[in-house]
């Protein structure tokens, strides 16, 4: 089997499983997305889920977030890891978007990137899910397993995310890393037993 029918498969078991796919971090709009993803570096996308209602009911959008203290933003993110550096994040993301984009998030990667606490997964999130751009955010889970499935030989995210865009299709990227990131989670978890992982063992049957 070559890497692209390795690829055509995995698209349709994903497909079979996940057809329709949605967003896992709760958010209303563009803003309240970038925060949570911005929020949810290690930390669980649940976790953001249960502190971002009382975030957003007081910084709902960028002019109210640059109007909190630091230690205010800190207060109501305690909960999460890297609390301290995210409050300072948020704190000056939204001073940011207020002074450069009138409190509006603008939509190319370049400006996004250049927020504080924004990085380039956190952009491509936002311009998929926020804006309907193609992008191919890589995590974690997608690294591993896209690895796993011999689909890169990939040493970080962003040549695991180059090779992605190669070989799926760009109508597919928005839905389909999501669908990776359900499979991770339900079939292959990191830590664990890989017994659940039926689409390892479909593209590599001599290996098993």
């Amino acid at each position: 089997m070559t890497k692209k029918q390795r690829a055509l498969t995995v698209m349709t078991e994903l497909e079979k499983l996940y057809p329709k796919v949605p967003i896992p971090l709760d958010h209303t709009d563009a803003f309240t997305l970038l925060v949570a993803v911005a929020l949810s570096a290690q930390t669980t996308d649940k976790k953001v889920n249960q502190i971002t209602p009382k975030l957003f009911e007081v910084a709902g959008d960028p002019f109210k977030m640059a109007a909190l203290e630091e230690d205010e933003i800190k207060y109501l993110i305690k909960e999460i890891g890297l609390a301290n550096t995210k409050a300072k994040n948020l704190k000056r993301m939204a001073e940011m978007l207020v002074e450069n984009h009138n409190g509006i998030v603008p939509q190319t990667f370049e400006e996004l990137e250049a927020l504080p606490g924004v990085g380039h997964k956190t952009a491509s999130v936002v311009m998929s899910q926020a804006f309907g751009v193609p992008a191919f955010p890589v995590d974690t889970h997608i690294h591993r397993l896209m690895k796993q499935w011999k689909l890169t030989e990939g040493k970080n995210v962003i040549e695991t995310e180059n090779d992605a865009k190669k070989l799926f299709p760009r109508e597919s990227w928005n839905k389909l890393h999501l669908q990776i990131i359900f499979y991770g989670r339900e079939y292959s978890p990191a830590r664990g037993s890989q017994e659940k992982d039926f689409i390892t063992r479909m593209l590599f049957p001599d290996e098993n």
